[in-house]
Formats: structure tokens, C-alpha cells, sequence
């Protein structure tokens, strides 16, 4: 889950995520960053807070607590789609349904307005074509209310089985040196 960035000074940078799915949306997010810097324009991660406008009295950051409780939060499955099985995940009609019934919404229409809300601040991942596809901007809403819409928690220990792609091979002879400095990513 390797991913090597070249700055233009010809120097390397090796960034190793904990799973394809959190590589995958740390190379979508520097392209986007590249690209943005690239066409000269300043680069600023947009608030969802002020893009969305949610009220001031929502904290998101106690609403995702709240939906990990291991006994009153979201319920994280194992879960089935085009022949990959999905670990640590839950659907998107799931999210919904348990903002409704912990009374934080309203309606669905709320709850999809406050789920990509969650979704853009990184409280939620998407996991699978479907939810990946909306988030990147192909939908209408960045987060869906459907069964078929698979997210996840960052810190779940999610991951997917049967998901491999034969363009992200990376040469183990490029690892050769030492380690100059050793962190992990936190994407903010």
C-alpha cells in the first residue's frame, strides 16, 4: 500500500498507507492538489461547515463518537458486492436510518445534507465503486442513501477482500536506502 511522490527537486517521498482504499484516496486527493497548483490557482481544502451550512450547534465530531458506540452506533458488517467482500463497513441507508433514530435529523433529506457533511470532513470513508464514484463528485450528493453504498469509520480496521489492481505494482527495488524519517499520514 506504497505509494512514492517525486518533488521537483528529484527527490523521493515513500508514503505507505494501512490499506488500498486509504492509498487509493491519498493519491486522488494529491492529484487533485497537483492539479489545482498546476493551473495556478491557490489551493484550500473548502470547509464542508460553510459550503454545506450546517447549523453551529452541530458537532460532528461528537456526532461520529455517537455513531461508533459499540452499543448504540452504527453497526459495522461484513458486507457482499460484485464478488469483494467488504470488512468493517455499513451501508449508506444504514447511516441515514440511524441518524433518524437517534433524532439528529429531522428527515432523510437532512441526513444526507449531514452524511456528506461527515463524509467530506473525513469522519467517513467510502468503500466500493458506488460510494467512491458519488464522492468524487459523478453524483449529485457526495453521500447516498442507498443499500448498495458502502462507508466506513477511518479507524476501523476496514478493508476489502478480492480488490487488487495490476496498474499500482510497485518494484521492491525501490525500497532500497535507509529511513530518513518515519511518521504516519493524517489526512485534516
Amino acid at each position: 500500500f506504497v505509494f512514492k511522490l517525486t518533488a521537483a527537486k528529484q527527490q523521493d517521498h515513500f508514503f505507505q498507507a494501512a490499506y488500498l482504499e486509504e492509498r487509493d484516496a491519498w493519491v486522488r486527493d494529491i492529484k487533485k492538489a497537483i492539479r489545482c497548483l498546476d493551473g495556478g490557482q491557490r489551493f484550500a481544502r473548502k470547509s464542508t461547515r460553510k459550503s454545506i451550512r450546517l447549523p453551529e450547534t452541530i458537532n460532528l465530531s461528537a456526532l461520529y463518537l455517537s455513531m461508533k458506540d459499540p452499543e448504540k452506533g452504527i453497526k459495522e458488517l461484513r458486507l457482499e458486492k460484485d464478488k469483494k467482500v467488504f470488512n468493517h463497513c455499513f451501508t449508506g441507508t444504514s447511516v441515514i436510518d440511524w441518524l433518524v433514530s437517534s433524532n439528529s435529523i429531522r428527515n432523510r433529506r437532512e441526513g444526507l445534507m449531514l452524511a456528506s457533511s461527515l463524509l467530506s470532513e473525513g469522519y467517513l470513508q467510502p468503500a466500493g465503486d458506488t460510494s467512491q464514484a458519488a464522492a468524487e463528485g459523478l453524483s449529485d450528493i457526495p453521500f447516498l442513501d442507498l443499500s448498495d453504498a458502502y462507508y466506513y469509520f477511518p479507524d476501523s480496521g476496514f478493508f476489502c477482500e478480492g480488490n487488487s489492481s495490476d496498474d499500482d505494482v510497485v518494484l521492491k527495488e525501490e525500497f532500497r536506502g535507509i529511513i530518513v524519517k518515519q511518521g504516519c499520514l493524517l489526512k485534516q
